[in-house]
């Protein structure tokens, strides 16, 4: 799975755009020095997200929407069509 499919399935899971649920996460305080424990225990309060998705998402609060160039364009299974993930609904997302 891509990490935008698992953004994407954190939206369909939560009903939260991913930039949703960062901007909630700042709300709360959570910033780019946060523990991925803290953000992890909300998620799974909150939303029901295991970690795999949480982790995700830790990603997007922690380090924003960049992420390594390995996987892009690979055409293997955890393959990205970008290095920036979209985070603004799955819907409105205009790479495939």
């Amino acid at each position: 799975m891509s990490f935008q499919a698992y953004l994407d399935a954190v939206e369909t899971k939560t009903g939260l755009t991913p930039r949703q649920l960062v901007d909630l996460a700042r709300e709360k305080g959570f910033d780019e020095t946060t523990k991925a424990g803290p953000i992890l225990e909300w998620l799974k309060t909150d939303y029901d997200l295991g970690r795999g998705h949480g982790m995700a998402m830790v990603h997007v609060i922690t380090k924003g929407p960049q992420i390594s160039t390995k996987h892009v364009g690979s055409g293997g299974t955890h393959a990205d069509a970008t290095e920036t993930l979209w985070l603004d609904g799955k819907v409105s997302n205009p790479t495939p």
